[in-house]
This record gives C-alpha cells, sequence and structure tokens, in this order.
C-alpha cells in the first residue's frame, strides 16, 4: 500500500464543553513541533456545553489552510452526529471511533477502528472520564499516522503550562491510546505524518493572541472591555501577558483593566483614557461597536485618541457569534453619526494583527480620531503559523 504522508484532512465530532478543545490543541501543537504545515478549524456552536461541535485538521506541505474538499480521518465520539457524520464520509476513509458510545459502525467500506475510549478513560481516573476521553483519541491517531511522541508531550506541557498533575494525566492517556492501536489493530489506511525541517524559526499563535502581543508592543495603558465572542481571547490576552511584560520594578502593573458592565461603558471608559493622554483601547464584535456608536462619534468629532478592535462574528446579538463574517466594514467606516469617515485597519495575517496592534495607537494619536481594527472569528481564535 502506498503511503499518503501530509496531504489530508481530520474531522473530529464531538460535544462542546467535553474538554475537546484542549486535545485537538494538542493534536495540532504536535504536528505543528514536527514542522509539518497544518491548520485547525475549529466549528463551534454559540452555547456552553452540549451541542455538537467538530475541529478539521488540514495537513498540507502545500501550505494549503482550507478544510479541503473531503473527510479523510473521521473521528467520531459524539452520538448525537454519528449519523449524519458517517454518512457523508467517503468510501475508503478511515473511522476512528469510540465503541464505549452504544453506536454500530453500519458502513462496510470504510476502514473502522473501533475503540473504547471511555473504558481506557476510567482506568486513569473514574471522575473525569468523560474529559480523558478525548485524550485518549489523540493517542490512538498519533500511533495510527506515526506524531512523535516528543512532540506530544512538548504539546501537553505547552497546552497545561506547567500543571505537573495535568501533564502526567494527559501523557499517560497518550500512552494507552497509542497502546491500544498497537495491540489491537493492524494498519490498514495510507495515512502517515513525516517530520520536516522548520528552516526559521516560526510561531504558532492565533490571530487574537497576536494582536494582544502588538497592542502590548504598543504601549496599551488602560484596556475597558465587556467579553463578547470571538474578540474575548483579545483582551484575556492583554490581561495574560500583563504580568510577564508590563510591570514596573516593583511589579506593580503600568497597564489598567477594568471589564465593564457593557459595552456602551467601555468604549466611554476609553475616551476617558483618551481625554486624559493615556493609551486606551476596548475589543469587541459588532453588536458592541453597535452599542458604541454614540461614543464613537463623539471621539471623532471632538478629535479623542481611541482604539477599537471589532473581531466579526456573523449578525447582531442573536446572530451566529460562532461563526466568522467579514461584514463590519461599513459600520466602522462611516460609525456614529454625521459626516466621518474612520480609520479601519483589516488584517490578513496573524503578522498583521500584531503588526496593526501597536500602529493603532500610533495612528489615533498621531490624527487624533478613532481608528478600528477590524478582524474575523476565523483569523482570531484559529492558530495560524508564522
Amino acid at each position: 500500500m502506498d503511503t499518503i504522508a501530509n496531504d489530508y484532512t481530520i474531522n473530529i465530532a464531538t460535544a462542546n464543553g467535553t474538554g475537546s478543545q484542549s486535545a485537538n490543541l494538542i493534536l495540532l501543537q504536535s504536528l505543528f513541533e514536527m514542522g509539518v504545515p497544518v491548520s485547525g478549524k475549529n466549528l463551534f456552536p454559540s452555547n456552553i456545553s452540549g451541542l455538537p461541535t467538530w475541529y478539521i485538521v488540514r495537513l498540507s506541505d502545500h501550505g494549503y489552510q482550507a478544510p479541503g474538499d473531503r473527510t479523510h480521518i473521521q473521528i467520531l465520539v459524539n452520538p448525537a452526529t454519528w449519523d449524519e457524520d458517517l454518512a457523508a464520509l467517503e468510501p475508503g476513509t478511515v473511522v476512528i471511533w469510540n465503541e464505549n458510545s452504544k453506536m454500530e459502525m453500519t458502513r462496510d467500506d470504510v476502514v473502522s477502528y473501533p475503540v473504547p475510549m471511555m473504558s481506557l478513560a476510567r482506568k486513569i481516573n473514574p471522575k473525569i472520564a468523560k474529559l480523558v476521553t478525548n485524550i485518549i483519541y489523540v493517542g490512538v491517531l498519533a500511533e495510527m499516522i506515526g506524531i512523535d511522541q516528543g512532540a506530544l508531550e512538548d504539546a501537553v506541557a505547552k497546552q497545561f503550562k506547567g500543571k505537573a498533575s495535568a501533564i502526567e494525566l494527559n501523557i499517560t492517556a497518550l500512552g494507552l491510546g497509542r497502546e491500544y492501536f498497537r495491540d489491537n489493530f493492524t494498519k490498514e489506511d495510507p495515512y502517515v505524518v513525516e517530520a520536516r525541517e522548520i528552516k526559521t524559526p516560526k510561531f504558532f499563535i492565533d490571530g487574537n493572541e497576536a494582536a494582544a502581543l502588538g497592542c502590548i508592543f504598543g504601549g496599551v495603558q488602560m484596556l475597558a472591555w465587556y467579553p463578547i465572542t470571538p474578540s474575548s481571547s483579545l483582551a484575556e490576552g492583554i490581561i495574560n501577558y500583563i504580568p510577564q511584560l508590563r510591570v514596573d520594578d516593583e511589579g506593580n502593573a503600568t497597564c489598567a483593566v477594568i471589564q465593564a458592565e457593557d459595552e456602551l461603558a467601555a468604549a466611554g471608559m476609553v475616551l476617558g483614557a483618551g481625554w486624559a493622554g493615556g493609551r486606551g483601547m476596548t475589543a469587541t464584535s459588532g453588536p458592541g461597536i453597535s452599542l458604541m456608536q454614540e461614543f464613537i462619534g463623539l471621539a471623532y468629532f471632538a478629535e479623542i485618541p481611541s482604539v477599537f478592535w471589532d473581531v466579526n462574528r456573523v449578525g447582531p446579538s442573536t446572530g451566529l457569534p460562532t461563526r466568522t463574517q467579514q461584514s463590519d466594514i461599513t459600520l466602522l467606516y462611516e460609525g456614529s453619526h454625521g459626516d466621518t469617515q474612520h480609520i479601519v485597519l483589516i488584517p490578513g495575517t496573524v503578522e498583521e494583527c500584531f503588526e496593526f496592534g501597536w500602529r493603532a495607537f500610533d495612528y489615533t494619536e498621531r490624527f487624533l480620531t478613532p481608528v478600528f481594527g477590524l478582524s474575523d472569528l476565523d483569523l482570531g481564535m484559529n492558530r495560524w503559523a508564522c
């Protein structure tokens, strides 16, 4: 059988709120650690937990970022979408599925690898078996396609950032998954992963974190924000980096952070900072920008330096906050009331998210007008090599 290396798509079907995101990011990071050009797309619902979610991993030596035309490897963990996910697969697709889900394999034209994921997870810790189930399938997949164990362990360490107990638990779970595949299956599929040499140092980072670093590099002094998907991780990124990058010699923070009662109040605080000579900003999405229109107009006509980041989502507050769109351009460019034209910086890459993070502050002080950064969910919440 001829092998297919670094040119296929993996689709992972789970439920939101089960801990699958950590497992999927470990998978993605481990492939990146091996030098493989890889991208991940998270399709998740607008709820806290329970509804179906899919994570699509694309390996491509050509650097393709789109999910591709078909699924080559399907991981099935969620019974709620079992029938639909299985029916959508082309003949010959590899299916790694949770044997403990009480579902049946109804197709004989796929490569089937049934794994008792919950049973294996219970061996490690019965109390959190539901969470550990996800890392089991990463171990199975790692053994199937040949992910380097060292890369996996590095990815686990980065995901849990020095939490020794969590690192140990997840490495144990990965080992169980790998061992189960080795002991119970003969490889019947062509898919493998081959390490590639990374010629220059690279980051693997999402656009929101890159923008957050850019804002810190640009000298942000006050962040006022109200949580809203998909911009929250931009504000959280700034908050997380303050202890490392924005403290004085006595350890006191040199950037104030205020979680406002709503987006309207956050905008007012940004203007207050600008009026006082500080570098103030907020991060929000389209519905938040709608609430900020009055203050945006005030900043424009009173010539108050202020920075607003809009990470696009689909529609208003009752729309699709976990889907991506780029439709807020006119909302920003002609925002508020009267004859306004605003500066809008539109990044297309992670590098530009960082660059525009600091340029926004320079531009707003130079031109004494509001400056907007316009990103979107896909760029902001997914990891990209840069």
